[in-house]
């Protein structure tokens, strides 16, 4: 069973920067598939970017492209989201999301089954 855990959220001035991560631990698999994705109030869920098991492929939503750089840091086992140049629109819970070893990711979510319980990014001066 995956325990999939988010840290890294908080309150941000415009034009600053959070790195967000993502704990994903699994019984047997150390390097999961990752993906992160957001929903802010009163919208639908969206994809942010995601990363497969042997980081052959990360993928980004097109809009998020730039400011959004996913990572994976193999000596804590975490998958890093860091966010540049945040705009108020930023604003939202952001999750986690885990699948195990796959050779791709996606950005679609019921490619997932193992979710965390978010971690809120708030844009604001």
């Amino acid at each position: 069973h995956s325990q999939v855990v988010e840290s890294g959220g908080g309150l941000v001035q415009p034009g600053g920067s959070l790195r967000l991560s993502c704990a994903a631990s699994g019984d047997t698999l150390d390097y999961p598939t990752v993906a992160w994705f957001r929903q802010a109030p009163g919208k639908e869920r969206e994809g942010v970017a995601c990363i497969s098991s042997t980081d052959v492929s990360s993928y980004y939503t097109d809009s998020l492209k730039g400011r959004f750089t996913i990572s994976r840091d193999y000596a804590t086992n975490r998958v890093h989201l860091q966010i540049n140049s945040l705009k108020p629109e930023d604003t939202a819970g952001y999750y986690c999301a885990d699948e195990g070893f796959t050779a791709y990711c996606s950005l679609v979510e019921n490619y997932y089954h193992h979710w965390g319980q978010g971690t809120v990014v708030t844009v604001s001066s």
